[in-house]
């Protein structure tokens, strides 16, 4: 027998194959971990993790409903960003504030018109809600955006042209993502957190299920080597797992209306350098246990975990602190994250894709020959 497993033998890993393959299609689960199951956390992702705020609740006090006041007033409320509830006094909106009604109020002072009058500097405040910093900056932010928008109008419409104005002019330039919606870079980012789950989940049970069904006794008792054990077990599930992406790449710019910039065959070999350390997770997963409910506990810990945390995905990875920095080198979804947002908001940037593939095979490398060594001392 030992002679019959040197060398790696091609009917062998056909036979293996076949036998994964006829499994695969006839266990439905399968199917729809790798191809449902990533659609629908797309969509979960892409419409529930969202940075884009549109109509959020605000009040704005105008205490002289006159003149530039109500003009101003009026310019909060002509925006589609701010859902605008307008009031006399400060008073009638403090309490929805403080209930979660209102997110923030803008304060238009009795004097706001005569000051403006004067040049001597009309004053606004604007008042949020800090228990959500996000919100409460959007808010002061976009009132800041607001009253220089109106205040350049009114000038314009007064006929203040020789009044000196600002020397210098900032205008902005957002590349990649001129309309700044989220989505545009959370739909990638999404992908590939959809697929490490996918994959280390679909590798997870297979030899799992071989000891609970018994049949790894069979498996032992015939001539074939680890290399194609584990190839063959494999080749299958990577063949899903390039497909699925392809799908949620395609769900992701079809359906979500995100433009994918980069190449079919980019997105490819990406998926395919992915696979490598997420599959061989999941076939390590497989090996150090027989059950396949502690196998399907172990890689929802340890893969999507990380890779929701750890990735870049929701948390800017300079922001964190440096031993957390060091820790995401290890973890294949950064890479993923990075090069598909890249692919999908910039185009084919081979320079940085290769330096993902190169992390990616790497830990893939390593993962695989971890699952060997334990496989092994199991068929032993």
């Amino acid at each position: 027998m030992s002679a019959n497993r040197r060398g790696f033998s091609g009917a062998r890993l056909a036979a293996i194959v076949r036998k994964e393959s006829f499994q695969v299609v006839r266990d439905p689960s399968n199917l729809l971990i790798a191809f449902v199951l990533p659609v629908v956390l797309l969509f979960l992702f892409a419409f529930a993790v969202s940075l884009d705020l549109e109509e959020v609740a605000v009040g704005v006090v105008i205490e002289n409903p006159a003149g530039a006041s109500r003009e101003l007033g009026a310019a909060f409320a002509a925006t589609s960003y701010l859902d605008v509830r307008f009031a006399r006094d400060r008073r009638e909106l403090e309490p929805l504030l403080v209930a979660g009604e209102l997110r923030g109020f803008i304060v238009i002072p009795q004097d706001f018109d005569a000051a403006l009058e004067r040049g001597a500097g009309a004053r606004l405040q604007v008042v949020t809600d800090g228990s959500a910093p996000n919100t409460a900056g959007f808010v002061a932010n976009y009132a800041r955006g607001v009253v220089d928008a109106w205040l350049a109008s009114h000038r314009a419409e007064a006929g203040d042209v020789g009044k000196p104005g600002p020397r210098i002019t900032v205008v902005p330039r957002f590349w990649y993502n001129p309309e700044l919606e989220s989505r545009a870079f959370i739909a990638p980012g999404a992908i590939a957190i959809v697929m490490t789950m996918i994959g280390t989940m679909l590798t997870a049970l297979v030899v799992a299920r071989e000891w609970e069904r018994g049949t790894m006794e069979a498996i032992i008792s015939t001539p074939i080597g680890i290399g194609e054990f584990l190839v063959g077990k494999l080749m299958p599930y990577f063949l899903l797992g390039l497909i699925a992406t392809l799908a949620c790449a395609l769900t992701a710019e079809h359906v979500l209306g995100v433009p994918m910039r980069g190449s079919v065959g980019a997105l490819l070999v990406l998926a395919a350098a992915f696979l490598v350390p997420a599959l061989g997770q999941g076939l390590l997963i497989s090996a150090a246990t027989k059950n396949q409910f502690v196998a399907s506990q172990l890689a929802l810990f340890s893969g999507f975990l990380p890779a929701l945390l750890l990735s870049g995905f929701l948390f800017e990875i300079d922001s964190m602190p440096l031993p957390l920095q060091w820790l995401t080198r290890i973890v294949a979804a950064r890479y993923f994250v990075e090069s598909l947002q890249t692919l999908f908001l910039t185009g084919d940037v081979w320079s940085e894709f290769a330096r993902s593939i190169a992390a990616l095979v790497a830990i893939g490398a390593v993962l695989f020959a971890l699952a060997a060594r334990n496989t092994r001392k199991r068929l032993e």
